[in-house]
């Protein structure tokens, strides 16, 4: 056997030997696709003599690119950095600072983050003379960027007479007049650049195709409208693609993610070769058993089944809680045996539908001294001193940089208040000209007060000096002189508290990355400055976080994909919850549901613990719901039902079961998971009692008309 191929299964092997053709990588969860990928790249090289220069690999975060790109250089011992590897939105940005003329742009354009968009939706929608809360800038924002992700500018789309739509292409075209004037793009804006970049220029066109011997694309089921549109075009006789995915896996079709973009890729390509990979390197195979009858349950699947050569391993457990409390200290008792039998917390992962779920979990953990994050906060680049910082330098690359000047002219204070500031708006939208230009401007004419026009002067003019000065310094002694300059250090400084100490060391960690910024030698013809600026903002978009020290990891169901834990829970299976209310009547979000509970459970490497309440208090209300469809669909010959006292209904029997180890009873002499009759509600389920005294106050699940709590000594209750 050849030594690429013998560290790998006989299908990893047919995927990575397999001959130059279109080929679909049906990869399942904990498969070794990454490997795949890896070892198609290196045999591409090794093998069949490919130049790095002619692969094309896209991955959907920056992490996995790099490590990727770490893997192949370790097998083939030699750099690869002549290779196209990267997300989609790196890769589209590299192709628009090389065809930045052709693409419609200037070659100094910068990339825009999410936030800095909505401002600049929030300033059209201003400029169009708007009602906000008719016309919501996060509405705004969804619908511009969800047509973008289908490649359609204004023109291309028609309001069909609905006077709400048209008013929404209005605001879409004015942000793009407003994108264009600022000389700013953002990240749906990137793909579609590119688009039409290989639509309408023929001659880049055919280059690229020509250039891209092989394509490899990861994550293929993640791809929406704009990106399956551009890598079609890239695709010819002369090259091949090779698509690694999992209709399985396909959890992001609310944000513009298209699972019948693998189908399509089926029909569109010519003989395609469809490889599975079903051989599971993570799970037990009670896990994986129960995880394909699940998915199962969908329909139109390429379908795939799981399996493990590992030991068939311990049952999921199912854990009915009579309250989301009750659900957060099962959870909290488990986590403690698991590090007493030398078990490690970073080893475990509580999985939830919503971020609201947390808040309880958190206090639990809290109250036990049990370190843990909430993966997915915030990234470094995302934190606002941090953008603050990048900010400022921002305007010092681009004055014209509108959402820049805004965010930073009176940050710190200035003195120039919201008059000032809605004169140089005012000035800047009758004039058709740039914050700064209308700044200028209205400092040359007296248009503020003099004390206004002072400050507006001043800061205008530290701008431009560092503006000079980051002609002659390094990258570094840009970043310190900036945060020095514009008084963000010294009002930091002046705080003197624990979390502006915080921050003061971001904005050092700042010049730290300045420092040992490594510029792509692909980008050779831009400033460093412009260079680190685009690597921040790329950075802050991705969706892959980081690894911290020994704490128990706390994320919703989508932020888990790609990941793996010893020890996996996850709370709050119920219907209404998961899956989603907003689900429950439309066939494809409930398969989106399914696909991501499949997600959830294949996360887990030896325990799955999963979890359901008769009564949970949410967004501020108690609602009583039922056990998830989905605990149901496992089927119960792996599972293990974990039961305290209190009568709950079992998933898979509907009948009231008796729980097994608490016991809670009144003075009264009422105990929780009683049936008892109250004169106006009826029959009921007591769900909790608190106090032991006549004014305790007393949880009950009514048959009609849902939870209640009431004061026991008015309560008037019977036994049953």
């Amino acid at each position: 056997m050849h030594p690429l191929l013998h560290s790998l299964n006989q299908a990893q092997a047919q995927a990575v030997s397999s001959k130059p053709e279109n080929t679909l990588v049906l990869a399942g969860a904990g498969s070794g696709k990454t490997r795949v990928l890896v070892h198609k790249i290196a045999w591409l090289v090794q093998e069949l003599h490919y130049s790095p220069f002619s692969i094309l690999a896209v991955t959907f975060t920056n992490k996995a690119a790099a490590e990727i790109k770490s893997r192949v250089e370790n097998i083939l011992q030699l750099p690869v950095n002549g290779m196209w590897l990267g997300t989609f939105h790196s890769l589209a940005h590299r192709l628009l600072r090389t065809h930045a003329v052709d693409a419609g742009l200037s070659k100094d354009f910068q990339i825009i983050d999410s936030e800095d968009q909505k401002k600049l939706v929030k300033k059209a929608i201003k400029a169009l003379n708007l009602d906000e809360e008719t016309y919501t800038p996060k509405e705004s924002q969804w619908f511009i960027n969800s047509k973008k992700d289908k490649g359609q500018r204004p023109k291309q789309i028609s309001a069909d007479n609905d006077e709400h739509i048209q008013t929404l292409l209005n605001i879409y075209e004015k942000y793009e007049n407003l994108c264009e004037e600022s000389n700013l793009i953002d990240f749906a804006e990137l793909l579609l650049r590119v688009l039409e970049l290989f639509s309408e220029n023929e001659e880049i066109r055919t280059h690229y195709q020509g250039r891209f011997k092989y394509i490899l694309v990861d994550e293929f089921q993640d791809t929406n409208t704009v990106q399956y549109k551009w890598l079609k075009l890239l695709v010819n006789q002369n090259n091949k693609m090779m698509i690694v995915g999992d209709d399985d896996q396909s959890i992001y079709g609310w944000r513009g993610a298209k699972v019948e973009n693998i189908n399509k890729f089926t029909k569109d390509f010519k003989d395609v070769c469809v490889i599975r990979l079903e051989q599971n390197y993570r799970s037990t195979s009670v896990i994986l058993k129960a995880a394909n009858k699940l998915i199962a349950n969908n329909d139109e699947r390429m379908g795939k089944n799981l399996w493990s050569e590992k030991e068939s391993g311990e049952p999921i457990r199912i854990y009915a809680a009579f309250n989301e409390i009750d659900e957060a200290k099962f959870v909290k008792a488990q986590i403690l045996t698991w590090v007493e039998q030398g078990g490690s917390r970073n080893e475990i992962a509580i999985l939830y539908r919503s971020n609201a779920q947390s808040r309880v979990i958190e206090e639990q953990l809290i109250q036990a001294g049990i370190p843990y994050r909430v993966y997915g906060g915030m990234r470094f680049f995302e934190r606002a001193e941090v953008k603050d910082a990048l900010a400022y330098m921002q305007l010092i690359a681009n004055q014209h940089n509108d959402a820049a000047f805004e965010r930073v002219i009176n940050h710190p204070n200035r003195g120039i208040g919201q008059r000032s500031l809605a004169v140089l708006r005012q000035y800047s939208q009758d004039n058709f000209c740039s914050m700064w230009d209308s700044a200028k401007n209205c400092v040359s004419d007296n248009l503020l007060t003099p004390k206004a026009t002072g400050s507006v002067g001043s800061f205008l003019h530290m701008i431009s000096m560092l503006k000079e000065a980051s002609t002659t310094k390094d990258l570094s002694e840009i970043v310190d002189l900036v945060i020095k300059q514009s008084g963000l250090k010294l009002h930091l400084q002046t705080s003197n508290d624990e979390k502006s100490r915080q921050k003061l060391e971001n904005l050092q960690e700042l010049v730290s990355a300045a420092k040992n910024f490594v510029m792509d030698e692909n980008q050779i013809d831009l400033s460093p400055l412009s260079h680190f600026l685009s690597h921040a903002s790329l950075e802050a978009g991705d969706m892959q976080g980081e690894s911290y020290q020994d704490c128990v990891q706390l994320m919703t169901m989508h932020s888990a994909k790609g990941l793996e834990f010893p020890l996996v829970f996850m709370i709050g299976v119920e219907e209404g919850l998961f899956p989603s209310q907003m689900s429950l009547d439309d066939p494809h979000r409930l398969q989106e549901e399914r696909r991501l509970c499949y997600v959830g459970m294949t996360r887990a490497m030896q325990k799955l613990y999963m979890s359901y309440a008769e009564v949970r208090r949410l967004y501020g209300k108690e609602q009583y719901h039922r056990p998830s469809r989905f605990i149901s669909e496992i089927g119960k010959d792996d599972v293990q039902e974990v039961r305290t006292k209190i009568q709950m209904k079992s998933p898979f029997t509907g009948v009231s079961v008796p729980k097994k180890t608490i016991s809670k009873t009144h003075m009264s002499g009422f105990k929780l998971g009683q049936q008892v009759m109250h004169p106006k509600f009826g029959e009921g389920t007591i769900l909790d009692i608190d106090g032991n005294d006549a004014n305790a106050r007393i949880r009950i699940n009514f048959s009609n008309t849902g939870v209640k709590n009431l004061i026991l000594s008015f309560a008037k209750l019977t036994p049953c």
